[in-house]
């Protein structure tokens, strides 16, 4: 099976949205390491050039900054359009780039609610189309390209907190990674998804500001680390995950599908 191979990305490009930080820069530093050629992309330049820079400084390949603010479809095609410009074709992209709102029911505003869905369900379906060209070309039967979107497991259960559109956002990109699946796999271009859990980051401030309490209310009694982020995007990045089509992977610590109910059978 060539083992080594297995996981590697070497040679393969690589797209990770709103990797200057939290799980999109765990997910790049993972391709970086395992050889791809990996570009990031977040609103903030400063942000996204002090990672890049940071990434590459590992040593083992290289890691570029494309700022942009991909909230919109133009925004998005004109992320497009650097790697068109740089590459002609792309091997993996990770549509992490995503945002939160959270009110009570009676005053949910409006303008919460199409900020998520834009960022967090239109974002990705339009940037996937205008690198479709890309993706298509550097896709093969031996070597699929691969794109994979980044979820939650508030996709998949609800939390406690009144993030309507965050829910609604999520469970909707869950589903629509299997239609998109379905209609890519004809170009041998794998869609697949990832439902993080519990990590610390900016859009998970309870994990980073709350650590010891949320690990108590997780199965694995752990918030997420790193490595574990990184390793299920290489997983499905690589040769590993070829056979994976539409499907998503929680990575959670068990609180998705292995939290027991305290209050028995109903």
């Amino acid at each position: 099976m060539m083992i080594d191979n297995l996981f590697s990305l070497k040679g393969r490009v690589a797209l990770v949205t709103g990797g200057s930080r939290g799980i999109g820069k765990m997910i790049a530093q993972g391709f970086v390491e395992s050889g791809a050629k990996t570009y990031i992309s977040a609103r903030k330049a400063d942000a996204c050039d002090a990672t890049a820079a940071e990434l590459t400084a590992l040593g083992h390949a290289e890691c570029i900054s494309l700022p942009q603010d991909i909230s919109t479809v133009a925004g998005g095609k004109m992320l497009a359009e650097e790697i068109y410009k740089r590459e002609g074709k792309l091997d993996i992209l990770v549509n992490n780039a995503g945002a939160a709102w959270g009110a009570p029911f009676e005053e949910f505003p409006e303008h919460g609610w199409d900020k998520v869905m834009d960022l967090n369900v239109k974002s990705p379906f339009f940037l996937t189309q205008a690198l479709h060209a890309a993706l298509k070309k550097a896709a093969s039967p031996e070597r699929p390209a691969k794109v994979i979107n980044i979820c939650s497991i508030d996709g998949i259960r609800l939390n406690p907190w009144e993030t309507y559109s965050y829910h609604a956002s999520k469970s909707s990109l869950l589903y629509l990674t299997k239609r998109m699946a379905a209609r890519l796999v004809e170009d041998n271009i794998i869609v697949t998804a990832i439902a993080p859990g519990p990590f610390a980051s900016e859009m998970n401030k309870a994990a980073r500001d709350q650590e010891e309490a949320v690990a108590a209310r997780t199965p694995m009694r752990r918030i997420g680390r790193d490595e574990d982020m990184a390793g299920t995007a290489i997983f499905l990045a690589s040769k590993a995950g070829d056979y994976v089509v539409g499907d998503s992977i929680a990575v959670d610590g068990g609180i998705a599908y292995a939290s027991l109910s305290k209050d028995g059978p109903s």
